[in-house]
């Protein structure tokens, strides 16, 4: 018996639970989550960012670089990510046997997401029932989805950015536009659609906003029977009873990201789950230091906090005399323009005191005190870069026209391929980035997680049926 007569709705022509597993990229989700969450008769996401591909043997295949050029080493990444995917749908539908549906999540936003998306699409034909996509504005999403017959369910946190998807493009492919999924972007984890009037300490909450959007969708003659997904905070289904069968909003369906983290079927290492059931309230921080430019929430640890104390350590300068700048900074850098304050120049002296002795220039005419072991690591990684991103602020790279985004190189950021790939395949959990979202502290107060008890993904299908 489900919660509140939950009902199953018609998904691709086969009738699923309106439960969405939140697909978590590089390697966060694959295919035993996936394949387990709709085998429990729900939607499962494959990611399909930097999927792992496997030998013959059943390993894992190391995604190494072996191209000198960047151009270079993003073609090698696009080919990695195809066959990563493709191998995580195959198996994912293998494991669903016919049950629940499976979808794929690609970050608009990521290096050659339009070529790698359509290259997984071309070698999984019959497999993938759609395609959820955020992260950036993707215009062309319905375009592709028309060219291969699948839906597409557009991930947005307002009614404003799907007003502006559905004028520009998606009103043409409207028959198959499945949901549109609401990111609420103080509560989510991984990367957050914050705009710039929205101040990132004020959460707002999330009802107010999907009746916006669903009053911009009916605007547009959207029908209320297209569901909107409710993504970022969602824990026990009785804390939304409220929204169910609640004419104001249509149809709603809920997303499960962080929950499944914690399951038998999760990919992540166990440190990465243990972790998890530490986490108090307030231990995940919505930060701005991806290379994306978005907001994303992450895990504090002692990576994130060296990230924070980095940018603590930073001063303007200029490069001639000039207002309050009036002595020439003389530590960490090397030639005479760089001009500060006296007082700025008297915290340079106390951080090289502490080992920060590298003055590294930032976009913003700044420049930010690291340790000489940060500057290398710093350095090697914007030259290992392999063009992950559409954009990178740490690398200046871009993935289309000249290769660059035609700005300095950002020190305050880091590599977030090399992190994720990290974490994701047994890397130390403090020294690299822990998405989650906003609700990990609940594992700790769960009672159904007490006694280090992990569930199934079946098991914990089951249990949020009921309401928990």
């Amino acid at each position: 018996m489900s919660f509140k007569g939950l009902q199953p709705i018609l998904y691709g022509g086969r009738e699923v639970w309106p439960l969405v597993e939140g697909g978590k990229g590089v390697a966060a989700t694959n295919h035993a989550s996936s394949g387990a969450w709709a085998a429990a008769g729900g939607i499962g996401t494959v990611s399909a960012v930097n999927a792992d591909s496997y030998d013959p043997e059943g390993k894992i295949v190391p995604q190494l670089y072996h191209e000198l050029t960047r151009q270079g080493r993003h073609e090698e990444l696009i080919r990695y990510a195809i066959d990563g995917a493709v191998e995580q749908v195959k198996r994912a539908y293998d494991i669903a046997s016919g049950r629940g549906a499976i979808n794929i999540n690609v970050l608009w936003e990521m290096g050659g997401a339009q070529q790698v998306l359509e290259g997984v699409l071309e070698r999984t034909k019959g497999l993938v029932t759609g395609v959820t996509c955020g992260a950036g504005m993707p215009y062309k999403l319905s375009e592709i989805a028309a060219r291969f017959n699948v839906h597409y369910l557009p991930i947005v946190s307002s009614g404003r950015a799907f007003r502006a998807l559905w004028k520009r493009a998606y009103h043409k492919v409207a028959e198959l536009m499945a949901a549109v999924v609401y990111e609420d972007p103080w509560l989510a984890g991984g990367h957050n659609g914050l705009s710039n009037a929205e101040d990132p300490t004020k959460p707002q909450d999330p009802y107010p906003r999907v009746k916006q959007l669903r009053e911009t969708m009916r605007a547009e003659g959207v029908p209320d029977t297209v569901p909107i997904v409710m993504a970022g905070g969602v824990w026990f289904l009785r804390e939304w009873e409220n929204w169910i069968d609640n004419p104001e909003l249509g149809a709603i369906l809920f997303q499960f990201g962080t929950r499944p983290l914690l399951t038998e079927e999760s990919p992540i290492p166990q440190a990465w789950k243990d972790h998890l059931r530490t986490i108090e309230p307030g231990d995940v921080l919505l930060h701005k230091f991806s290379p994306t430019g978005f907001y994303s929430s992450a895990v504090k640890n002692p990576f994130l906090m060296s990230l924070v104390a980095r940018s603590e350590r930073q001063i303007p300068y200029s490069k001639v005399e000039a207002g309050d700048h009036t002595v020439q900074l003389d530590v960490g850098v090397k030639g005479k323009n760089f001009w500060v304050t006296p007082c700025d120049r008297a915290r340079a002296h106390q951080w090289v005191n502490e080992g920060f002795v590298e003055a590294l220039r930032t976009p913003d005419d700044t420049v930010i005190f690291v340790s000489k072991a940060e500057r290398e690591e710093i350095r090697k990684d914007q030259a290992d870069c392999m063009g992950c991103l559409s954009h990178c602020g740490f690398s200046s790279w871009k993935d289309h026209d000249d290769w660059t985004t035609g700005r300095m190189a950002d020190p305050r950021s880091f590599c977030i391929q090399k992190s994720l790939q990290n974490i994701a395949h047994g890397g130390d959990i403090n020294e690299n980035l822990m998405f989650a979202g906003h609700a990990a502290y609940r594992f700790k107060q769960d009672p159904f997680y007490s006694n280090n008890f992990t569930p199934t993904v079946k098991q914990l299908v089951d249990r949020i049926l009921t309401g928990d």
